[in-house]
């Protein structure tokens, strides 16, 4: 089969490192950012769309193109339908969650935000909404206890390669099965911005330890204010340190190690990108 492909980031590329020795590939397109995917292509001679193909823009480079699939994976661009009709047979895309639920962006890292206990990976056919088509399969993901947004992704990695196997072994055989989505099921997450990651103490401590790892190292982070420095926390656990109820939440009780009270319990930082825990102190309020 004659493969177009649409992918970003670290697991856009490793994916099409993992298939590349399969597969025909015709072209890849994606962004300025993914440098990774573009040397890629251009080490292994496959042409490449760099930047965002909406409003036509992306004309001229598909003009000509014959391709039996068109697959995305962690792509960051809305997909319309110049690229949607271009395939023969299928355009499909490969999304990290369980659809209906978690559309959108950052699937895993809201997943782990929301304590959900597991997660996983839908393949669906493109259409012009977002991630609405028809489901061609799926694979279920366990969130551990000790998971961050980034393990997630690597499971990602060592799980996208099988899925999308599948199903072009069963667009080749003709064996496609569609599954309509429940609209009254889907649930919808929007974009992530390191700037969206601050802790809001006053929640209760299981939703901030969830918070903080989802977004841990390599991600942007959670943070807090001390003053005006930035504090980045990449890990906490459950303290049984006491407090008073009164206690302002978000105050820091101990420093070494740095303890932090919330209404419903303590927080222990074990993990910060502060170069100088010394410069913290009792008595100061996290914001």
């Amino acid at each position: 089969m004659r493969l177009g492909v649409l992918a970003s980031g670290q697991l856009g590329h490793s994916v099409l490192k993992q298939l590349v020795s399969d597969y025909k590939f015709i072209f890849v397109m994606t962004d300025e950012g993914s440098i990774d995917i573009r040397k890629f292509c251009d080490e292994g001679g496959i042409e490449c769309f760099v930047g965002n193909p909406r409003k036509g823009k992306c004309t001229d480079f598909i003009e000509n193109k014959h391709i039996d699939v068109l697959m995305s994976v962690n792509y960051l661009f809305i997909i319309e339908r110049d690229l949607i009709e271009l395939p023969k047979k299928i355009a499909f895309n490969v999304h990290g969650s369980l659809l209906p639920k978690y559309r959108g962006r950052t699937p895993h890292v809201w997943a782990i935000i929301n304590n959900e206990k597991v997660t996983g990976i839908s393949a669906h056919v493109i259409d012009e909404d977002c991630d609405t088509g028809d489901i061609l399969e799926q694979v279920k993901v366990v969130i551990e206890d000790y998971d961050t947004g980034a393990s997630i992704l690597n499971k990602f990695e060592d799980k996208y390669p099988t899925i999308i196997k599948t199903v072009l072994s069963n667009i080749q055989e003709q064996q496609v099965s569609r599954m309509p989505q429940e609209k009254y099921l889907a649930t919808y997450f929007g974009k992530r911005t390191p700037e969206d990651g601050q802790i809001d103490w006053n929640w209760q401590r299981e939703r901030i330890r969830n918070w903080v790892r989802a977004q841990a190292a390599p991600y942007p982070g959670a943070f807090s204010w001390y003053g005006n420095k930035k504090v980045i926390i990449d890990e906490v656990v459950f303290d049984e340190f006491g407090f008073k109820q009164k206690m302002e939440n978000g105050l820091i009780l101990t420093v070494d190690p740095l303890r932090v009270k919330t209404p419903n319990g303590v927080l222990k930082v074990t993990k910060t990108r502060l170069k100088n825990e010394n410069s913290l102190y009792e008595g100061v309020i996290f914001k």
